[in-house]
């Protein structure tokens, strides 16, 4: 199957638009802190949420609003995450109300996500005034405005789009997310927001949707923090004209692929713009005696604080990583162990069955000071494969989120 890269993000499916803008919430003066997505025509919808028991108000009343499969609009605010607040319902429900005005919906129509600081009320006549200039600046452009507009501590901008075939029918997926603290793998991770032109019914695509996310936004970890946010969620308006996909076989298959290969870009992304980063870690787990079990093995590397923190210093300290996979909850033979780095300077053998082997301290260093490393675990005990991706942990994560309120 062949993807190819397209430019414009969640408006590059036929049929959608969006925009940006700062209606007041952001603290930065100018900031743009208010998104909306639209599509032309209703559209097939699917989402997955946090695991958090604390769950922010956005996300109960986006669930009622899919209960039936179908949105036309997404609207997404920043500086203010509407969580823990009494009147939390019904800001959100405000929000799906204005919105639908706007764009001549029902609020039913809409889905509604906020991010930012906990526990402060979201001064929602904010966005209710700036709705009418938001629906009038939709643009076949605006994916960008809507990109910049759902950011908080992000520093990397998340986007992408990509065409593909089904039979002779070209099709186009788009993305925007944003990540960059308070993740930890347990969906939601980010909020993301996915489009795509696919002719496909609500059912088959929520199970894309659910296939797609345990390998890859919930093998993302930057801090630990499971937020009380986080979503991510997918359109589909038929627009391509493809056949529709009503249930599993060679078009499914390769809608999934395709789905898979914007989520990977935007999951990797997110962990490379973890607060204060420097670096991206993947760590690739190999030979496990199945799957589950390389899952929870990658994901302890890339959660050691410790490991992190040597990777912050460009240490081969492969014993930490070691120690990770000690403690993880997975059987394993640890005397078979084999532990690599790779980056862009090369690669180095560090721990050969469970115990170190001789390396170049320098050689090590100079492969650690790339801003992307690979940790390469092989097990050989089996077929289980899996890919986690972390950042490294720096001094600015800690003052990011010392005064993050301030």
């Amino acid at each position: 199957m062949s993807v190819k890269p397209e430019s414009g993000g969640v408006c590059a499916p036929q049929g959608f638009l969006a925009a940006g803008l700062h209606c007041g919430l952001a603290k930065k003066a100018g900031k743009k802190d208010l998104a909306l997505i639209y599509s032309r025509v209703p559209c097939a919808a699917a989402a997955v949420y946090t695991r958090n028991k604390v769950k922010a108000s956005p996300l109960a009343v986006t669930k009622e609003h899919l209960a039936d499969g179908k949105a036309q609009a997404v609207i997404c605010n920043s500086g203010n995450a509407n969580a823990c607040n009494a009147d939390g319902v019904e800001v959100a429900l405000r929000m799906c109300k204005a919105t639908a005005k706007a764009l001549r919906l029902s609020p039913k129509d809409v889905v509604v996500a906020s991010t930012g600081v906990i526990g402060q009320p979201l001064p929602v006549k904010l966005v209710e005034k700036a709705l009418p200039k938001l629906g009038a600046a939709l643009s076949p452009e605006g994916s960008a405005d809507a990109k910049a507009a759902i950011m908080t501590t992000d520093l990397l901008e998340k986007e992408i789009a990509v065409s593909f075939l089904l039979g002779d029918t070209v099709c186009k997926i788009g993305g925007i997310a944003k990540g960059s603290g308070m993740i930890h793998p347990n969906m939601g991770t980010m909020l993301a927001f996915l489009t795509t032109d696919v002719d496909i019914s609500s059912a088959m695509l929520q199970k894309a949707l659910d296939t797609i996310v345990p390998n890859t936004f919930n093998m993302v970890s930057v801090d630990g923090d499971t937020s009380t946010n986080d979503m991510a969620v997918v359109l589909a308006n038929g627009m391509a004209g493809n056949p529709t996909i009503e249930e599993s076989g060679e078009d499914y298959d390769l809608f999934v692929k395709a789905l898979t290969h914007v989520c990977i870009y935007l999951s990797r992304m997110i962990a490379k713009d973890g607060e204060g980063a420097t670096k991206l870690l993947e760590c690739m787990v190999y030979g496990a005696p199945n799957e589950e079990t390389a899952k929870v093995l990658a994901k302890s590397v890339i959660c050691s604080s410790l490991f992190k923190a040597a990777m912050f210093g460009a240490d081969a300290n492969w014993g930490r990583a070691l120690c990770a996979l000690g403690y993880a909850d997975a059987d394993f033979d640890v005397s078979k162990v084999k532990i690599s780095f790779a980056s862009l300077a090369g690669s180095i053998t560090v721990c050969d069955k469970g115990a170190g082997v001789p390396f170049s301290e320098e050689k090590a260093k100079q492969i650690l000071l790339e801003s992307e490393i690979e940790i390469m675990v092989e097990l050989f005990q089996g077929e289980g494969s899996a890919v986690a991706w972390g950042c490294d942990l720096s001094y600015d994560y800690v003052k990011i989120n010392g005064d993050y309120r301030s």
